[in-house]
């Protein structure tokens, strides 16, 4: 594993960790929507028990940093930092692999669909405030999906489905075989067409 914790910020950690008075207490590092423009690195306390089982133990300076083994690949090269200045102090997290979409022809059908709805869909779906989310893949190939903010209600969601999404799902993933909405379209009240 190439995260790197620099000194200065396993002081600060570990002094931030002995304020929470709990034995044991460690921190999980973790990225939300990892390999899309929306990824966030994460840091949160950990305390004992909180783990999961596939996290990797990163001993550190007085304390155990668990990595979810999920983000691991896109904590390459990261970097964990702490720089003092005028305010006191500032923790830093650099990950510059977080973006970076680490799909291929091996990977999940699910990953696939989850990373071009982040990607490319739901980007153009936010001007209108509307997104869409996976719920399932049926046993056919079929992603089952949600529509939510202005999609929900909208009067253009079929011509949105058909046209945009699956086709483009479709060109991208030649394994799927189309989409499905499970949305409750007659809640209208934040629909972009109505």
């Amino acid at each position: 594993m190439s995260l790197t914790v620099t000194d200065d910020a396993q002081v600060y950690l570990a002094d931030l960790l002995a304020k929470q008075n709990v034995e044991g207490i460690g921190i999980r590092i973790f990225i939300t929507q990892p390999g899309t423009p929306y990824a966030e690195t994460c840091i949160a306390y950990c305390k004992p028990g909180e783990s999961q089982e596939n996290d990797i133990e990163m001993p550190l300076n007085g304390f155990t940093a668990y990595i979810e083994a999920a983000s691991e690949s896109y904590l390459e090269d990261a970097l964990v930092d702490y720089a003092k200045d005028q305010m006191g102090g500032q923790l830093t997290i650099k990950a510059p692999n977080a973006k970076v979409p680490q799909i291929g022809e091996d990977s999940p059908l699910d990953a696939k669909i989850n990373y071009y709805l982040q990607a490319e869909i739901n980007p153009g779906l936010a001007s209108h405030g509307g997104q869409v989310s996976l719920v399932e893949i049926t046993e056919e190939n079929v992603a089952v999906l949600q529509f939510g903010g202005g999609c929900q209600g909208c009067g253009m969601v079929d011509v949105t489905l058909k046209d945009g999404i699956e086709r483009t799902l479709m060109e991208k993933i030649p394994e799927l075989k189309g989409v499905r909405d499970v949305t409750d379209h007659s809640f209208r009240e934040n629909a972009y067409y109505r």
